[in-house]
């Protein structure tokens, strides 16, 4: 996350003793490892979230295509047993009326 070194959290450690002193540094280095730790957890929680709410996305735009998929079939489907049917109607052409040709 951060490029700290150790060099450096050597030099934090040592200027927080001065500053804060042998007393108050304990407490102080406790509060700012909760702190972190909340902060962590904080930012887990809403990783999480946001994973969660994309696979939602991702399973209702699955769910859909797959809906426009079997509603393609289907008119696909209707309309082969349409082009099937004109087929046999054209190779089997209604016979014409018998005409009365007496007169």
């Amino acid at each position: 996350m951060f490029d700290i070194g150790f060099s450096e959290i050597a030099l934090i450690a040592v200027v927080a003793l001065l500053v804060l002193g042998p007393e108050r540094l304990p407490r102080v280095a406790r509060t700012a490892g909760a702190l972190v730790r909340r902060a962590r957890a904080s930012w887990q929680n809403v990783r999480s979230e946001i994973e969660r709410e994309l696979a939602a996305e991702d399973l209702k735009k699955t769910i859909h295509d797959t809906q426009r998929a079997a509603d393609l079939r289907g008119e696909v489907n209707a309309a082969a047993a349409d082009i099937d049917a004109a087929a046999r109607g054209a190779a089997n052409p209604p016979k014409p009326a018998p005409t009365d040709e007496r007169t």
